[in-house]
């Protein structure tokens, strides 16, 4: 790979990353070396001190990075459903949740098969975020629950099983497939509501499309 032009500033920390994703997708994190890492960014190993101290910090990075922008994207999408009802923020969590997921399916891999590589300290760091994340999730279940517009025997259960069930989406989707990352988000709308919604409220209460 032809070298990095300097090897100060934040394009050569983007360039880090993102090699640091590609490497660490391929071979896992404990397989990966730092003269790896300077090969694929094109400096010398040196250089990478410039950026990162060690390995443990570039893979905290990364994860911290992909929760930040995270919850920088969904913060958008909870201004433009405020004020609405549970159901529509609902629709618009699953969607966000799906779309924004299938277009980083490395940072996604990484987060979920590296947790439990980082240091303690940085364990809990992230375990945290994650938790937050969930919570924005219970939020708008309990809404529902309260409002009687989801029968929810237990709201955690119910956001773990979603959560799960729409990220699992990064294993199998292909952007050359027959469904678009919007279509595949609308299946999975309509599998959460009609898990969620009693039926004599589906039809006037909860419009699926």
């Amino acid at each position: 790979m032809a070298r990095t032009v300097g090897s100060h500033g934040p394009k050569t920390m983007e360039a880090i990353r993102k090699a640091g994703l590609k490497l660490i997708h391929e071979h896992g994190y404990e397989a990966m070396t730092l003269r790896q890492l300077a090969a694929e960014v094109g400096v010398q190993v040196g250089s990478l001190y410039n950026h990162i101290s060690t390995k443990q910090d570039l893979l905290y990075d990364l994860i911290k990075t992909h929760m930040d922008a995270l919850f920088a994207e969904l913060a958008k999408v909870e201004a433009k459903t405020a004020g609405q009802g549970p159901v529509e923020r609902l629709k618009a969590f699953i969607f966000f949740h799906v779309t924004y997921h299938i277009l980083r399916k490395r940072e996604v891999f990484i987060g979920a098969s590296e947790l439990r590589s980082l240091d303690p300290n940085h364990y809990e760091d992230i375990v945290g975020l994650r938790r937050q994340y969930e919570k924005r999730l219970m939020a708008i279940l309990d809404d529902g629950r309260a409002q009687g517009l989801f029968q929810i025997p237990d709201i955690a259960v119910a956001a773990y099983g979603i959560l799960a069930m729409l990220t699992g989406v990064c294993t199998w989707f292909r952007p050359s497939g027959r469904l678009s990352r919007e279509d595949v988000a609308q299946v999975y709308c309509d599998m959460v509501l009609r898990g969620l919604v009693p039926d004599s409220q589906l039809s006037d209460t909860c419009s699926l499309r």
